[in-house]
């Protein structure tokens, strides 16, 4: 049982490339041995920028699956699902809409960069200024506590939690809490019931952050409380109410290294990129075409690394006898570009061989992927139903 669940998604916006696998899914790799995972596709957020070529989407949502379990996110670890799959999102985006002031939309930073960026397209919709609200709806609908994200995505995770605090503020009080509390801490067992109520006090009463820790750490190790009893303690824990929707922290993933052929950040729109499964040969010609340092008109002439695109893959791929004999025979003219090139062409090779050998199956048997993702989708959907029952309850409509 795994006290920390983890949610990430990504936009179907096309075939992947080296930029995505080391800036985001080496990390979901890494991720699905130590935590409960939950990966989806957000085809709903494509369509925040995306809306007027919605036939891509789906070819996209496919390929895009391929490439993840290509790369090894492996779906007996972890719970792939497609966003619009599970319509409770849309639910819990409409309820939280009802309670999110317009300005706190506004000032989310990616906003208006966004709008610049992307300024030859009409942005002035509800879906776009809203998709902050979308995602937190993701995350909070999978009562996910940790979201690995980049540092420009901090903000996002901060509206959420300033969300979730917001609702649980407004519905968080339901009737006889602190009796229902009491009795949940009595179904801890005594030892941990006594230690709870001392860990509670120092907290309410010193403000003893340690104290906050250790206990949410004792309530994350028990087995036997429900999913309602669990918020209620935490809620209780804190001084407020039931925690109905759960404050996600945000989980800085190691900023990606991986940069283009011309050396600017791997990006579609610069043109710039090795597909994750892309040919041998084209793979090879693209990397024996790079653009490397501009001194080096003749084969004789010393160059400089550090102002060498090739030198980047170098600092990704090779060992350091390899970069040792880069920098010394780029800076004294004794191997040619071509040569400083060839080891790059190995070694990305080498790194997506079982990539390749990974997607054949999947190419070859789609229907292996649509059933992963149908297994997927149902165990979403039964996390999703689960929340969504505590908010209508707590809101007023569930008319049991």
């Amino acid at each position: 049982m795994y006290a920390d669940r983890i949610l990430s998604g990504m936009r179907p916006t096309g075939s992947l490339h080296l930029g995505h696998y080391h800036g985001v899914l080496k990390n979901w790799i890494n991720l699905q041995h130590e935590y409960e995972c939950l990966f989806f596709v957000a085809d709903w957020h494509a369509l925040t920028t995306h809306y007027d070529t919605p036939g891509i989407i789906q070819e996209h949502v496919w390929e895009m699956v391929i490439d993840w379990l290509a790369a090894g996110v492996d779906p007996a670890h972890g719970t792939l699902f497609i966003q619009s799959r599970v319509p409770e999102h849309a639910e819990l985006h409409l309820l939280l809409s009802m309670i999110t002031p317009l300005g706190w939309l506004e000032r989310v930073p990616t906003y208006k960069d966004q709008q610049e960026k992307l300024s030859e397209k009409d942005l002035s919709t509800y879906g776009f200024l809203g998709y902050p609200l979308l995602q937190s709806a993701d995350i909070l609908i999978y009562r996910a506590n940790r979201v690995p994200v980049g540092e420009d995505q901090v903000p996002h995770i901060e509206f959420t939690r300033e969300l979730a605090r917001r609702f649980n503020h407004l519905y968080g009080r339901e009737p006889g809490f602190e009796a229902k509390a009491e009795a949940a801490v009595k179904k801890l067992g005594s030892k941990k019931a006594r230690l709870y109520e001392e860990l509670r006090t120092r907290y309410q009463e010193q403000g003893d952050e340690a104290a906050l820790e250790a206990a949410r750490a004792l309530l994350n190790e028990q087995q036997n409380l429900t999913v309602a009893d669990r918020e209620r303690l935490f809620g209780y824990l804190e001084g407020s109410g039931k925690m109905i929707l759960v404050e996600p922290l945000a989980m800085l993933t190691p900023a990606a290294r991986m940069p283009g052929l011309d050396g600017q950040k791997m990006s579609k729109s610069y043109h710039n990129t090795i597909g994750l499964r892309e040919t041998p040969e084209s793979i090879g010609k693209k990397i024996r075409t790079m653009p490397t340092d501009p001194a080096r008109v003749r084969r004789t002439d010393p160059g400089e690394p550090a102002k060498c695109p090739v030198w980047q893959f170098h600092l990704v791929y090779s060992d350091d006898a390899i970069r040792d004999w880069v920098q010394s025979g780029c800076r004294s003219a004794a191997i040619g570009c071509l040569d400083c090139k060839q080891p790059v062409i190995e070694a990305v090779l080498e790194d997506q061989k079982p990539m390749l050998e990974r997607a054949q199956r999947y190419i070859e048997d789609p229907t292996l992927v649509r059933n992963i993702i149908a297994d997927g989708c149902e165990k979403a959907h039964k996390l999703a139903v689960e929340t969504m029952r505590d908010v209508r309850e707590a809101m007023g409509l569930s008319y049991s």
